[in-house]
Formats: C-alpha cells, sequence, structure tokens
C-alpha cells in the first residue's frame, strides 16, 4: 500500500519522537527510583532518630533510678559511682546487641 503525503512525517518529528521517548525513560529509570529512595531514607533517618533518643531516656531514667536507691544523705564515696556503672554496662551490652544484629543481617542479605 502507498502511503499518501498526509500520514508521512518528516524526520524532524521522528527525531523529537526519539528524544521524548529517551528522556522519559531517563526519567523513569532515574529520577523516579531516586525519589523513593529519598522517601524511604527518610524513614530510616527517623526511625534511627526515634530509637536512638528513647534508648537514651530509658538510660537516663535507669541512672536516675539507680542513684535514687541507698541512703539520700551522707557522703557514699566510691559507692556513688555504681549507677553509673551500671549504666554504662546496660549501655555496653544494648550497643553489642545492636551492632551484633547488623553484622547478622549484613551476613544474611550478602549470601544472596
Amino acid at each position: 500500500m502507498a502511503e499518501d503525503n498526509s500520514t508521512r512525517r518528516k524526520p524532524a518529528e521522528h527525531v523529537n519522537e526519539l528524544k521524548g521517548l529517551v528522556v522519559g525513560y531517563a526519567k523513569q529509570e532515574t529520577v523516579d527510583p531516586l525519589k523513593t529512595l529519598g522517601r524511604y531514607l527518610g524513614f530510616g533517618i527517623g526511625g534511627a532518630l526515634a530509637i536512638g533518643v528513647g534508648t537514651l531516656l530509658c538510660l537516663m531514667a535507669l541512672l536516675r533510678g539507680l542513684e535514687s536507691l541507698g541512703p539520700m544523705e551522707g557522703d557514699r564515696g566510691a559507692w556513688s559511682l555504681i549507677p553509673y556503672a551500671v549504666t554504662a554496662l546496660v549501655a555496653a551490652v544494648v550497643i553489642a546487641v545492636a551492632v551484633m544484629k547488623i553484622t547478622k543481617e549484613d551476613k544474611k542479605g550478602s549470601r544472596k
């Protein structure tokens, strides 16, 4: 079948269409995933901050609770350091558990 002149397109129209397709594809494969990644990153940072602040507040509550135990009057001397040592030990355990979980997840993810 012969095409008439009304349905034929000029080479410039083909170039413009190709340009539009390439730009659309590039946007679909780069910009849109980066927007999604930014949303996940925002939720991750927000969650990490919330967990960090919550853990810090729990450790401070533990410290103040341990300090309130025992005699309130008089000089306790070296015994006054025990609440701080216990709180530091609990904080070290929390950090160790978090590091173990992170490294366990990394090892699990690298096997795939």
